[in-house]
Order: C-alpha cells, then structure tokens, then sequence
C-alpha cells in the first residue's frame, strides 16, 4: 500500500494540473505569434528564394505567420549562429543548407556553433545539384574527355569556384579526389563573376548550379558535361550524371533544411514538420521546385537529423583525405 504525504499530494496535484497547461501551449502553438524564419545569406539568392516560397506556403496551410528575415555574412555562419544561441521556444528557425551545416565545419578552422549539437533538425526541404559546365567551343565533349587532359597535364586545368566551401567546390574537389587528378581553383565572390570569367577563357570549367547558368546553357553559349545528382534532371534530360560517367555513387547536391535551436521542444518540432511535408506534397510546390532544378526531400525530423549526420561525415571525410583547404 502507497501512503502519500501532505508534500507529496500537493507535489502531485500540482504537477497533475501543470500538465493540461503544456500541453495546450504545445497545442496552441505557435498561437498566433509569428516565426522568424532566418536566412543566412542576401535577398534574392536561391535560398532566400526558397525560403520566401516555403514562408508563403506555410502561411496559406497552416494559417502562421511567418516572417523572413536575411542575416548574411560568414559562408552562412552568421545567421546560423543566431539560431544556435536563440531560446528554443519554435518561434526562431532557421533555413541551413550543405555549406553552412556539412562543409563549413569540417573546412574552417573557427565555427561559431557546432553543427552537430547545437540545432534540432525540423525538415528537409529540398535538394539541388550543381552542373559541370564549359564553353561551348571546348576541346572536351563529355566528362571522361576532361578527366583525361586533367590528368596528363596536373595542375593545369583550371576551376572557376563561385566561392570557397560551396557545393560546386567541394564537387569538384570530390571529382578530382576520385578521379585522381590535380586541379587549380580559382575562386571568385560569386557564380556571375565566375561564370563571366569561365566565357573569358580564363577558367576551364565550373560546377554551376542550374539556376546560375540555365541562360547560358539555353543560349548554347556554355555546354553541360554532367549533373552532380544520383539521377539526371528532368530539365537536363540528355545530360548524364557523374555516377554515370564512370564515378559510381558519386552524389553532391546542394540541400536545403528546416532548422531549431537544439533543445526546443520535441511536440513543437513535429508541429512544424506535419506543416512542412503537407506542403511539399502540394502539386504547385513541387512543379515550382522541379521548374528549378530541385526536388523536393521532406521526411521526419529523425530522418532529417540522420541525413545532415551523414553529409557531415561524408564531406569531414572528402576535406580530411583529401586535404582540401579554403580558397583565398
């Protein structure tokens, strides 16, 4: 027989009626208040394009409202970090991608946060490939032509970078690592400059996203060689992936996640996510991703805290064997 004391009774009833309280809150949420959204890099790049695409859409499913609000600086670190140090009530997220959550880490030697602890990982939302792109008077025709001059003449191709621990980056170094050839990176504060350059004759060949050079690949001014996904892009039917041009299980895409501080409570982050893959099942929302070049990703937040583990490992690996250090 259990015998409570006074304390103890009042312990227990008292906990017994905070309970309903919690849960109401965590019900309620986000109640009316609005979410800050923060995107760690200018207006109008891809991932503020994203992200006001997702802000919207979660708007008009849910009823929230959620406001967008730019943070850049730092490869995406700064923003982040704010995240990282933000209560972790829900009312902050923060859209992170492959730099600043996989790359950034294992390629700076000063992190503001820790990627692996400090965030809760809400949704991934999509992925985006980057494509090898050359003139389109180029001497090569396809990958295997440009691999084999780079490795006759080491170190004498030239890579133009739209910036140092980007995915075209690391793509290419992860190309070269695998292939086993020597390359120059040029790196340059952004994909137009790179882009013009590569036209320029004074790089050789890029890892572009889809976006950045779609104009020029329309206007057959620069040629497509290969796409970094598993599978080809439905806007680049004929363009063979990298796996397929000799580079088995060769995968480097651009991906994008919805994430909390780490600590914020479990029932809100399911709340968020429950929002999140209903609108990424939404017909309109995946035609405007595949318009792009991305596809939509979605799954649990255990799946998603799973996937950012593994990119983090994957490329920590890629930097470490590869010793691959920041372009200047």
């Amino acid at each position: 027989m259990i015998t409570l004391t006074r304390r103890s009774f009042l312990s227990a009833t008292l906990c017994a009626a905070a309970l309903p309280l919690r849960l109401h809150a965590a019900s309620a949420y986000p109640d009316g208040r609005p979410i800050r959204l923060i995107v760690p890099y200018t207006p109008g790049g891809g991932t503020d394009s994203v992200a006001r695409a997702i802000a919207a859409k979660i708007t008009g499913a849910a009823g929230w409202s959620v406001v967008v609000e730019n943070r850049p600086g730092a490869g995406g670190n700064i923003g982040l970090d704010t995240v990282a140090k933000t209560r972790p009530d829900g009312f902050m997220l923060g859209l992170g991608q492959t730099a600043n959550l996989a790359i950034n880490p294992a390629l700076m030697p000063k992190m503001p946060f820790d990627a692996t602890k400090d965030f809760a990982a809400v949704a991934m939302v999509a992925s985006l490939p980057v494509v090898l792109v050359v003139k389109a008077n180029a001497r090569w025709n396809t990958l295997a032509d440009l691999v084999k001059e780079a490795r006759a003449q080491p170190g004498a191709i030239k890579q133009a970078l739209a910036g140092s621990g980007t995915v075209g980056h690391l793509a290419g170094e992860l190309l070269a690592y695998q292939a086993k050839f020597q390359v120059l990176n040029v790196p340059y504060r952004g994909a137009a400059p790179a882009l013009n350059d590569l036209l320029g004759e004074n790089t050789d060949y890029m890892f572009a996203t889809p976006q950045a050079a779609q104009e020029m690949l329309k206007g057959k001014v620069l040629r497509p060689l290969a796409v970094t996904s598993r599978e080809r892009l439905s806007i680049l039917p004929d363009v063979p992936t990298v796996a397929e041009s000799g580079f088995d299980g060769f995968e480097a895409v651009d991906w994008k996640a919805l994430v909390a501080p780490a600590g914020t409570p479990p029932e809100i982050i399911d709340t968020v996510n429950g929002v999140v893959e209903k609108v990424l099942a939404d017909p309109a929302t995946i035609a405007m991703f595949t318009a792009e070049g991305s596809k939509p990703m979605g799954g649990s937040p255990q799946a998603a805290q799973q996937y950012i583990r593994d990119e983090q490992q994957k490329w920590a690996r890629l930097i470490r064997e590869a010793n691959i250090q920041t372009a200047a």
